[in-house]
């Protein structure tokens, strides 16, 4: 089940919604917990189970951290949790790997990889943690931390939400008619630029590649890959923070416009920064983050981004993917940061790069991803062809609309015209356009085929 489909917005919400505010403050963490795990297994069926399990190993492990043999029992913690995710995402990689270095023939396990399973990791590794360093106490009800771990809005696709941001909200949250419109107001918004915006796009540059390619149909299918990937997975977080605050949750944002950054650093501290984050506190700092010497400092962030590229998926694209914003992150930061001022050139420079780091993301075959970039170069192809200049002609007010999206521009002249006399003018009318748009993506799910959230793979 997925935010964007007719069973999840008109059954299951209205059901959860029934439910949920019709019993008690006592047992909406229950409510909650079924629901989700309901909304689990519609998905992945029995690994439902897997996710319990998870729940329950890491709740048992955070009461015996409390105990004298702590580091022990974190140790014990994050092999079970690491080694869970090897085992489901990593092992035919290797397995694979192995056979092509050692010209061996060894059999690839049956292995589907459960939806999610990257995200609630990372949350359980993090609460343990926390609870190692004393950062909060362990959690004494497992119905109250299994409601963290398999708290649907952020369950399969993030943004990984720490247990210290909403260990008050599962004991004590206040929900209010206010923040359930602000979510409303924000579920609309992400599940518009999921469905009009980002799943429009794919179809653009499917069409493009259907066609004879130039370099500058190249181009324009890998800033396509980029326009996709933003308003999906930014679309999926605002779904979620949307969610959450209907609920009484106040998640933490995890995009801020990553699109107009000015550098990569700059990028990286705007784009899935939930992740960003979880490296930054829990893999950069402890390897002694910048207060060490030069070059541990560049190791440890070669550690950081190998991990950050290979936690997106069992492929030597995410890989390659890591260590292309590593180089670029050094580069940056020991050369090329007295030079990146906040100006056009940056920003041209960032999204250039951005660019070309999304077509590496997204294309797994290595030879299809050198055939791209040649491309993406004028190596063996025309500069421009008519059928590219066509397409983009039919549709330039997507992308232009997409273009608009990427900067607060818009928001910012909402927010101003709100201070002044057209106050509630405009809180009329933004009624009135999410009203609109949800109409608009209903009646385009409705007679559109299904198209998943890209992040759901990882």
């Amino acid at each position: 089940m997925v935010f964007s489909s007719i069973s999840f917005l008109f059954f299951f919400l209205t059901l959860l919604f029934l439910s949920y505010f019709l019993v008690s403050k006592k047992y909406r963490n229950n409510v909650l917990l079924i629901f989700s795990l309901i909304f689990y297994y519609m998905g992945e069926k029995w690994y439902v189970f897997l996710l319990l399990l998870s729940c329950l190993v890491n709740y048992i492990i955070g009461l015996l951290i409390e105990q004298k043999r702590k580091k022990l029992y974190l140790i014990i913690g994050l092999v079970f949790n690491i080694g869970l995710l090897f085992y489901f995402k990593y092992t035919n990689f290797f397995l694979e790997t192995f056979n092509n270095i050692f010209n061996f023939n060894l059999p690839m396990l049956k292995i589907i990889l459960p939806l999610g399973i990257s995200f609630f990791t990372f949350q359980n590794i993090s609460y343990l943690i926390d609870v190692y360093r004393k950062s909060v106490l362990p959690e004494k009800s497992f119905l109250r931390y299994a409601t963290y771990i398999t708290l649907f809005p952020q369950l399969v696709a993030g943004p990984i939400v720490r247990y210290q941001d909403v260990a008050l909200e599962l004991e004590t949250r206040q929900e209010s008619f206010e923040l359930f419109s602000v979510g409303v107001k924000r579920f609309v918004i992400g599940l518009a630029k999921k469905v009009l915006i980002a799943d429009t796009i794919y179809h653009v540059y499917t069409n493009i590649l259907g066609f004879n390619m130039s370099a500058f149909s190249y181009i324009l299918v890998a800033i396509c890959f980029t326009l996709q990937i933003y308003y999906d997975f930014s679309g999926y977080s605002d779904m979620a923070i949307g969610l959450g605050k209907m609920f009484g949750f106040n998640f933490k944002e995890n995009f801020n416009y990553p699109l107009i950054a000015s550098s990569i650093t700059d990028f990286w501290r705007r784009w899935h920064i939930s992740l960003s984050s979880f490296f930054k506190d829990y893999v950069y700092i402890p390897l002694g983050g910048n207060k060490c010497s030069k070059i541990k400092n560049i190791r440890n962030i070669f550690i950081v981004w190998a991990l950050t590229g290979f936690w997106h998926g069992a492929s030597w694209n995410f890989i390659m993917w890591g260590i292309y914003f590593f180089v670029f992150l050094i580069l940056e930061k020991f050369i090329l940061k007295k030079y990146l001022k906040k100006n056009f050139i940056a920003y041209i420079y960032t999204f250039i790069i951005v660019v070309i780091s999304f077509v590496i993301f997204s294309i797994t075959d290595l030879n299809e991803l050198f055939s791209f970039l040649k491309g993406m170069m004028g190596i063996g192809v025309p500069l421009y062809n008519k059928e590219v200049l066509y397409l983009l002609r039919n549709n330039l007010v997507i992308l232009v609309i997409a273009f608009l999206g990427i900067s607060p521009f818009l928001k910012n002249k909402i927010n101003s015209l709100k201070k002044g006399k057209l106050e509630k003018v405009i809180e009329g009318g933004e009624i009135i356009f999410i009203l609109g748009i949800f109409i608009l993506v209903v009646a385009n799910i409705v007679s559109s085929s299904f198209n998943p959230f890209i992040y759901f793979r990882f």
